[in-house]
């Protein structure tokens, strides 16, 4: 499985997580430009993602939503902040109502999505940060570990059919 570690650190309201892929940095990052490509690994496999709209550029939002297997939908939002192609990129995730727009009821994370060349493809890792310990607590305990590890998890085996 990619995913190789993850670090909860409440105190300093990070989440980190590694992971390994089994692909050159530039074939990982075109799955994060692609909105096509990043929706079949973003989340977990039980709730697909559709992407509304996406654009790896400072200044953009992405927008998307997830669909449960109750045919519930999830949405939620990237504000890009930074692009260093192809090793890098920052964005505020954020938790978004049904016309997806910004929820204020729920936690914002800061992200920065690295990818360094490895002799056998990338290591990933995705850092977020929250705006207190009590909100990185909320959204581990609504499942984002979990979430996160499968839907990385899958990465590997979508590039390697792509």
């Amino acid at each position: 499985m990619p995913v190789t570690d993850i670090t909860k650190d409440v105190e300093n309201r990070r989440l980190t997580i590694t992971a390994e892929f089994a692909a050159p940095v530039e074939r990982v990052w075109s799955l994060y430009e692609d909105a096509r490509q990043l929706e079949q690994v973003w989340g977990p496999p039980e709730y697909p993602a559709t992407f509304v709209s996406h654009e790896l550029r400072p200044g953009s939002r992405s927008t998307y939503y997830m669909t449960s297997p109750e045919g519930e939908r999830f949405g939620g939002y990237w504000d890009v902040t930074g692009v260093e192609a192809p090793g890098r990129f920052t964005f505020d995730d954020g938790f978004a109502t049904a016309e997806l727009e910004p929820n204020p009821d729920l936690p914002v994370s800061h992200n920065t999505y690295t990818f360094e060349p490895t002799d056998g493809g990338t290591t990933a890792t995705y850092t977020s940060t929250f705006e207190s310990a009590e909100a990185l607590q909320k959204v581990l305990d609504m499942g984002m570990e979990e979430g996160s590890r499968s839907a990385i998890d899958q990465i590997d085996a979508f590039l390697a059919a792509g």
